[in-house]
């Protein structure tokens, strides 16, 4: 192994770290950030190196006395719930600034947390949770009404075969024909329940190929009725996928959507699929460094309160003659892929949000 000195192993340490760290100096102006804050911030050091530390902030004044405060007196201080300014979504973060000497010099070590991050990791576990327990309650429920509907679908078979060989009446043969596929239907229902039936058959592919394929679907279907859009990012390296999996999943989202724009006659009927890469994100306890983020975008309604947080549950909809299972679906295919849907709603604009993780 090659020879490492001090410094080298402390800036190596530093740059792997998940933690958002950055090096001030006596003048309150960014020396060092490491990759982990470049992310946060949506900044790349370059820029930031030489600027204010306190310019971060939206309150920078606070952040700017909080700064002097712990130069001036050696105290660290924790700030909490501050909001981020700069280019990207604003974001929540506590921030802890600790006063340390280097070489005789007086730095500050800031150490930022975001609550975003934090509050969207609890949701997806508590989703996943949720989305685990109903899937198993839906299993054992499904074992329990298929048994009973073949009985009766034999039974239904067995006593059609006796009618036609007794000669009676054709209002008899088409009450047991009527039993015979009510019983097929709710097989099939109890299928679509449980969702795929065979687990993902994976092979790299674009995501793109999926929504050019949803989109050329869609089109065909509302015959130019809904304005569908693409905002692609086309540097998002492929993925591992199951094509067909995908597919459903996705068109299940965006055909809920169409069906919720074109029903509410709203003035604005546009439809938006979006791609972009994600980083650092985590899905079920999972730390992911890059993901592929596929948002469908509608100009509907929203969904109503009284449904957005159980719109995942099975039969669940908010659609008159709607089943409330595309979206089970939907989620069932996505975890079998360790992704996740998000959801977020408010009339006139809906986004569910597919992350997909993108392994090397």
């Amino acid at each position: 192994m090659a020879f490492m000195t001090s410094d080298q192993l402390h800036r190596l340490l530093l740059d792997n770290l998940n933690t958002a760290v950055l090096l001030v100096d006596q003048n309150l102006l960014i020396d060092y950030i490491n990759p982990a804050a470049e992310i946060l911030l949506q900044v790349g050091s370059m820029r930031l190196r030489g600027t204010a530390a306190s310019d971060l902030f939206d309150n920078s004044e606070t952040a700017r006395q909080t700064l002097r405060e712990s130069i001036a007196y050696g105290n660290p201080h924790t700030i909490r719930h501050e909001f981020l300014s700069g280019p990207g979504e604003s974001s929540q973060v506590d921030y802890t600034v600790t006063p340390i000497s280097i070489d005789s010099g007086q730095w500050i070590l800031m150490e930022m947390q975001p609550i975003d991050r934090i509050l969207r990791i609890n949701r997806e576990e508590a989703l996943l949770s949720v989305h685990n327990t109903s899937r198993s309650l839906i299993r054992g429920l499904a074992h329990e009404i298929k048994n009973p509907l073949g009985g009766i679908r034999g039974a239904a078979q067995l006593l059609s075969g006796e009618i036609s060989e007794s000669s009676m009446d054709d209002e008899a043969v088409e009450l047991c024909r009527i039993i015979t596929t009510e019983t097929d239907r709710l097989r099939k229902l109890v299928d679509r329940l449980l969702g795929p039936n065979q687990l993902p058959s994976f092979q790299l592919i674009n995501i793109h190929e999926v929504t050019e394929h949803i989109s050329a679907l869609l089109e065909a279907e509302v015959q130019g009725k809904l304005a569908i859009t693409r905002d692609y990012d086309p540097s998002l390296p492929d993925l591992m996928g199951d094509r067909e999996q995908l597919i459903q999943a996705v068109l299940n989202i965006a055909r809920n959507a169409m069906q919720a724009i074109l029903e509410s006659g709203v003035k604005e009927q546009k439809l938006t699929l979006k791609t972009r890469i994600q980083r650092s994100f985590t899905i079920g306890g999972v730390h992911h460094k890059a993901l592929c983020r596929l948002d469908i975008i509608d100009t509907g309604p929203g969904i109503s309160e009284d449904i957005k947080e159980r719109i995942f549950f099975p039969m669940i909809t908010g659609r008159d003659g709607g089943t409330g299972l595309g979206l089970t679906i939907a989620q069932s295919a996505i975890n079998l892929h360790q992704g996740i849907i998000e959801c977020e709603s408010e009339p006139g604009h809906t986004c569910f949000s597919i992350y997909l993780p993108i392994k090397a």
